[in-house]
């Protein structure tokens, strides 16, 4: 086990450099020279040839592009992104609360996600074709079909302002992850728990359940046994869950007013402030390189013989 998971995490490396490559190079894909896109963000309301030159000379971007960027990467790897072009501020100063609020969400919000599809999955795919299976299936059908920016609009209106029951903003209690949370589960928990359900359905036709039954098993321990089987398709998706909801929460935290790095990250798109867009696209690529490898390694444990596969 110790030597696969070395070859995985090796594996990982090569793309997470080309990652970082193309990450760095986002601060030229505009038709404007990164010292003009500085002085924009910066609100210069002359710019002129010589204090773009000088701009440039001061912040190093006369050097080779090759340089800069290996300059960079040693950095971000020390998590030194910069200085914001905006604030001045270190980007990792801005950064580093903004993401710990969003992985609040996101823990919580992933948490909720898993264990209310693997509920539901198990509850379906035992009752597959009844009254329970069908209702679930219906009512969440229509609720991932609802777009996030609509059903949070109309859990606001109806729960914070209607009933006022709870708060409309901000992370100031436990009460106000309810909204976003709940947001969150609904949009996501459908998917995942249609994979756990036509898991657990296909594992109902193998022999060992009917052998299992043929052997006076209790049907609990035939459950878990099939549960445990369904988690082996199922685990990849839910390890992916966390970079997925770290990547997809901008909607939710933009109408939730919640400081985390979805609203940073809007904030710095439309003020051109690259060195932020920079280590925000880094992060959330590099979460998605290693929750997918520890995805395989979960799925290795899971299932041994997947192991000899690599």
């Amino acid at each position: 086990m110790g030597s696969y998971i070395v070859r995985r995490l090796l594996l990982s490396i090569p793309l997470l450099a080309v990652i970082s490559f193309l990450t760095f190079g986002l601060n030229h894909l505009s038709p404007m020279e990164p010292a003009e896109v500085i002085l924009h963000a910066q609100g210069v309301p002359q710019i002129t040839d010589e204090l773009v030159a000088e701009t440039k000379a001061v912040l190093g971007m006369d050097r080779p592009f090759l340089v800069r960027y290996v300059d960079w990467l040693m950095a971000s790897v020390q998590l030194d992104f910069g200085n914001s072009y905006i604030t001045g501020k270190p980007v990792w100063s801005l950064l580093a609360p903004a993401l710990l609020s969003t992985l609040y969400l996101t823990m919580i919000s992933a948490f909720a996600i898993i264990m209310l599809s693997v509920i539901l999955g198990v509850l379906c795919a035992l009752w597959e074709g009844r009254l329970l299976d069908q209702s679930v299936r219906g009512i969440f059908f229509v609720l991932t079909s609802m777009p996030p920016y609509w059903l949070a609009s109309l859990m606001v209106w109806y729960i914070s302002v209607h009933l006022d029951l709870l708060p409309t903003s901000g992370m100031d209690s436990v009460q106000s992850f309810i909204l976003p949370v709940t947001v969150i589960t609904i949009t996501y928990a459908g998917n995942y728990f249609r994979i756990v359900r036509s898991s657990m359905i296909s594992n109902l036709n193998e022999d060992y359940v009917l052998y299992g039954r043929a052997c006076g098993l209790p049907e609990r321990i035939v459950t878990l046994h099939m549960l445990r089987n369904s988690l082996q398709t199922a685990v990849s998706v839910f390890c992916m869950a966390i970079p997925i909801l770290l990547g997809s929460t901008v909607v939710v935290e933009n109408l939730f007013a919640w400081p985390g790095v979805g609203a940073l990250s809007v904030t710095s798109i439309l003020g051109r402030d690259v060195p932020v867009i920079q280590a925000y696209v880094l992060i959330l690529a590099a979460a998605f390189v290693l929750f997918n490898t520890l995805s395989d390694m979960v799925t290795a444990v899971i299932n041994p013989k997947i192991r000899k596969d690599l």
